[in-house]
């Protein structure tokens, strides 16, 4: 593997505060040096005068469909598309086929990502068997075969007994708990934020509460325990108040908050386009502000995608019949940049940590750091770069984007991993 030196570029990272224009030394896929005017003999030089130099992007929360639903999503597309995105290492979600519930299925997950993957994929593992919610799945096995976190995304545990076993085991093995909060029986039916909105649409309605009621039994489960929980995409100002009034109690609890969250609202639902249908759904303006103001203030560990991709002949229905979820890895950046640099409400420095250290944080990833002797992940962005996003030139095998013709100011302009440039944007700032 070749040296690579990326030159002028300023480099910022959260973990240890630096923020300076300085080069960066990578030789065999660690960071050697980071220092101003290096000089490395056969070094490949990367100029990134102009552009910021950040930790290689964690995502959290990422779907990649594969094994099982190739036809939406597979593990090459999948993180050639979060490449795309500035992100080094994706969390990727149990709901395949066959469900990762064991220590074959992570395996293989591992194994494909080895052969295909561009980034460090780290699998999740499900909470339940088959994720129905009922009998626990192969926890420790699944750990000791690179499971990084347990989870049934997409489905709830509605048993309460259920969950508090987990929890217990869990932490037995030292594995935080991600819950989609979310009370089936207050949700069912429903298609969007129950509101004024919803009325109008004449659209069945899933209320706040039906997330906030499971939020709350989660962090008095994890309290009882001692279990990590992490709260996968908060989406209501009440379940983000609950969690920031836990951790001031001292519990072990982390949180996320999507792009598509922070930047859309229940009204933006007008068209009935079917790209804007996720679950949780799109709130009201109120609960998108209380998101902005948990992440200002440090509420908020990580932002992360939720990238929930489906083919169009799933997705293009009306929108009563179609699945819920967008994709979100490509264009994860440039909405934050967007939503919460450009407006002031936070500095860059902050939207890198929500990026960065606050995801290796919650889970414990050997990764979000720039310093000598790390794996030598970077992310380099250029937070003027003004560009629009054409979802029919994804890398994403699927095109359910709600993002699909805005113009952004910020994007990423080159991914590497372990060392190597995966993937290189090919234009200039406008």
């Amino acid at each position: 593997m070749p040296k690579l030196l990326i030159r002028n570029g300023r480099v910022m990272d959260p973990a240890s505060g630096f923020d300076a224009v300085a080069d960066v030394l990578i030789k065999s896929g660690l960071i050697v040096r980071i220092s101003p005017n290096l000089h490395a003999t056969g070094a490949m030089a990367f100029e990134a005068a102009g552009m910021v130099v950040a930790p290689g992007f964690i995502d959290l929360h990422t779907h990649l469909r594969e094994p099982g639903f190739e036809h939406a999503e597979t593990i090459e597309s999948g993180s050639k598309a979060a490449a795309a995105g500035g992100f080094t290492s994706i969390c990727v979600m149990p709901n395949t086929n066959p469900v990762n519930d064991d220590a074959a299925v992570t395996r293989y997950i591992l194994e494909q990502a080895e052969r295909f993957a561009v980034t460090n994929v780290f699998p999740i593992g499900a909470i339940t068997e088959n994720s129905e919610g009922e009998k626990l799945a192969a926890i420790g096995s699944m750990k000791v075969a690179g499971a990084v976190a347990i989870s049934d995304d997409g489905r709830p545990v509605m048993n309460s007994r259920v969950m508090r076993r987990a929890m217990e085991f869990a932490r037995a093995f030292d594995l935080p708990v991600i819950d989609h909060c979310e009370d089936l029986n207050l949700s069912a039916g429903g298609d969007m934020h129950e509101g004024e909105q919803s009325a109008r649409l004449g659209l069945r309605g899933i209320p706040a509460v039906a997330e906030d009621v499971m939020v709350a039994r989660d962090l008095l489960l994890a309290e009882s325990t001692g279990a990590r929980l992490h709260v996968a995409h908060v989406s209501s100002a009440r379940s983000l108040a609950m969690v920031a009034q836990a951790k001031q109690r001292g519990l072990a609890v982390t949180c996320e908050v999507t792009p598509h969250h922070i930047a859309l609202c229940d009204a933006d639902l007008a068209n009935y386009d079917s790209n804007f249908k996720m679950k949780p759904p799109l709130r009201s303006p109120a609960d998108r502000e209380a998101l902005w103001e948990g992440i200002a203030s440090g509420v908020v560990d990580a932002i992360a995608t939720d990238h929930a991709p489906h083919p169009g002949s799933e997705k293009m229905q009306e929108f009563e019949k179609c699945p819920f979820g967008v994709i979100g890895l490509e264009t994860a950046l440039a909405v934050a940049l967007k939503m919460l640099v450009h407006t002031g409400r936070i500095s860059l420095m902050r939207l890198i940590e929500l990026f960065t250290t606050g995801p290796a944080r919650g889970l414990r990833l050997p990764r979000g750091r720039l310093e000598p002797g790390a794996p030598a992940d970077l992310t380099i962005f250029d937070p003027e770069l003004v560009w629009t996003y054409d979802v029919n030139r994804s890398l994403s095998k699927s095109k359910n984007s709600p993002f699909h013709g805005w113009t952004f100011r910020g994007g990423p302009v080159a991914t590497v991993v372990r060392g190597r440039i995966v993937w290189q944007r090919n234009c200039e700032r406008s």
